[in-house]
């Protein structure tokens, strides 16, 4: 192949100008970035504009490498040190030929690089670098758990099979094959982290044990692993999380803090019997995450103005509502940020703490020693707060102090498991929150869903059916619907073919106003109780994502999923 500079080549496919290119260069001396890295982190050019250009002046071939099967094999024709440092991915051969899947194919040091290592014709092809980067994860992240886990079935051998209950022996067991045991709990840790994933699923199945991880909510199978190595991973995860090695016969809680390129996590880790042995589940929390402002998880229009309405209160209790996992702390975190400041004094109850927050008291429940949600918002009451933070109101008891707490002078913030902001009033009636109580200390109630962003790299517009539209609560026959377009993802390399990344929140937030605290006070019937709360313009979660949905943010198919499988 003739040499060619990457900014020659985008400049005669008219993709940059010679003005861009110079400043290009500039930024690049600064910051030691490649080229293509530096046009596409400038904002000057996309990566899909650069790989589009060397196709047609390169006539290279682009293969999209999450819909492609990649032979395991591979892995021994370029190294996983080579395929890393070059972001390149072999992607098949023929003959004496190397199809080799590269972000930057002028980069002809790592051809040459790769040439030696495999003794073949390099055949450059060009993608995305999402997709190479994915392509390195699975190809190369399951051959290091492929190889613990041969490395582990030579260890443990037969005897694995014939063990049927605890014996002293497995302790000599698990210290003879704990490096290959710890690589492969460390693999499966490090592709959660590099997959965004929020849980890790271990699941001990009759003849096999399965990984599964919650990606933007849903769960995808990874790999399996022989059921003679069940015992070994089980025993590295309790190791790593200070539990008890020896007891299989009931649920333990632990945690671990994990470092993975430079990257710090916590792991919340539950482990549960079941009749195929101990199922493993590990929450994965990003110790970098940054917190994000009400805009970035998603508020806007009426629910932002609610949101920073209450935000300005100085007494009472905020409660925010919702399913687990439908973020309901990351929430609570960007309303504690926004109200972190030197002149008052937050302190918070968590179980466990999740994000560290500078110049804010946050306290750690543990009910072995005593320290409960109840015990602990009693002693928080004598170290002079302002803001109480409550990581779960569980049962009468924390009620009743954090209410009274409310009416006493402290501004008060917790979540609550309920599925709406009105049936919010019935559970605190069914906790055993007197409705006096719930009408003087309730300022509001913030109830969320988590729904699955639209793909921005692979969006399409279409036009709904009219079934489509009843589907979700529009009138096929008003007039602002009729020349509505709808939006969805057609799968891309970005979004690894599912059409979504990223999730934001669907929100309806009640106010409480004269008319509603008054039939509260009064235990008015329900039909009176949902008339004042229609009057203070409550907006229900609905048509909130109807209002996404007609923005092209979400699509249909999610609002079905989330918003209309929840039974009230």
């Amino acid at each position: 192949m003739k040499f060619t500079r990457l900014g020659d080549l985008l400049i005669d496919a008219g993709v940059i100008t010679d003005e861009q290119l110079g400043q290009a260069l500039a930024n690049q001396k600064k910051t030691k970035r490649r080229l293509g890295d530096e046009l596409v982190k400038s904002g000057i050019i996309t990566e899909r504009q650069v790989v589009d250009a060397l196709t047609m002046q390169l006539g290279i071939d682009f293969v999209d490498l999450t819909t492609v099967d990649i032979n395991p094999d591979m892995t021994k024709l370029v190294p996983k040190n080579l395929a890393k440092r070059y972001s390149v991915v072999p992607v098949r051969t023929r003959g004496d030929e190397l199809y080799l899947a590269m972000s930057d194919p002028l980069n002809f040091i790592a051809t040459e690089e790769v040439r030696a290592a495999s003794r073949k014709r390099i055949v450059p092809m060009i993608a995305m670098q999402s997709g190479i980067d994915h392509a390195i994860s699975q190809l190369y992240g399951t051959e290091g758990a492929k190889r613990a886990i041969r490395e582990m079935q030579q260890e443990v051998g037969e005897s694995a099979r014939e063990r049927t209950g605890v014996q002293v022996s497995e302790v000599g067991v698990e210290n003879e094959s704990s490096a290959p045991s710890i690589r492969l709990v460390d693999n499966i840790i490090e592709r959660g982290l590099s997959s965004r994933a929020s849980d890790i699923h271990i699941e001990p199945m009759e003849g096999e044990v399965v990984v599964r991880m919650r990606v933007d909510g849903l769960l995808r199978t990874e790999f399996n692993i022989p059921k003679e190595l069940q015992q070994s991973l089980t025993s590295r995860v309790k190791v790593m999380c200070n539990m008890d090695v020896t007891e299989r016969r009931v649920p333990q809680d632990g945690r671990a803090i994990v470092r993975v390129r430079m990257r710090e996590a916590d792991l919340r880790v539950s482990t549960l019997p079941t009749v195929h042995g101990e199922k493993i589940v590990m929450r994965i929390l990003d110790r970098d995450k940054k917190l994000n402002t009400p805009e970035e998880l998603g508020f806007m229009g009426v629910n932002l103005e609610r949101y920073t309405e209450l935000l300005d209160l100085k007494q009472g209790i905020i409660l925010l509502v919702g399913p687990t996992g439908s973020g309901k702390s990351s929430t609570l975190f960007t309303m504690i940020s926004k109200l972190n400041t030197e002149q008052v004094n937050i302190v918070t109850l968590e179980d466990p703490v999740e994000y560290n927050i500078e110049g804010v008291n946050q306290v750690q429940i543990n009910e072995k020693t005593g320290t409960t949600f109840a015990a602990g918002l009693r002693s928080i009451l004598r170290q002079d707060p302002d803001i109480i933070s409550i990581g779960e109101i569980r049962d009468q008891e924390t009620a009743d102090i954090a209410f009274r707490s409310a009416v006493t002078g402290h501004l008060v913030l917790s979540t609550l498991h309920t599925n709406s902001a009105i049936a919010t009033l019935d559970r605190l009636d069914d906790i055993g929150v007197e409705p006096y109580m719930i009408s003087t200390a309730l300022k509001g109630v913030i109830s969320q869903r988590l729904v699955r962003r639209i793909c921005p790299h692979c969006k399409e517009h279409y036009t709904p059916t009219e079934d489509e539209l009843r589907s979700v609560g529009f009138d096929p026959d008003d007039p602002s619907i009729k020349d509505v377009m709808f939006s969805r993802g057609r799968g891309c390399p970005e979004c690894y073919q599912s059409g979504y990344r990223g999730r934001i929140v669907v929100v309806e937030t009640l106010l409480l106003d004269k008319k509603i605290r008054r039939a509260i006070a009064t235990q008015a019937s329900r039909d009176t109780l949902l008339a004042a709360i229609t009057e203070s313009g409550f907006e229900p979660m609905e048509e909130n994502c109807r209002t996404l949905i007609r923005n092209g943010i979400t699509t249909v198919e999610e609002m079905q999923r989330v918003i209309f499988s929840d039974v009230d």
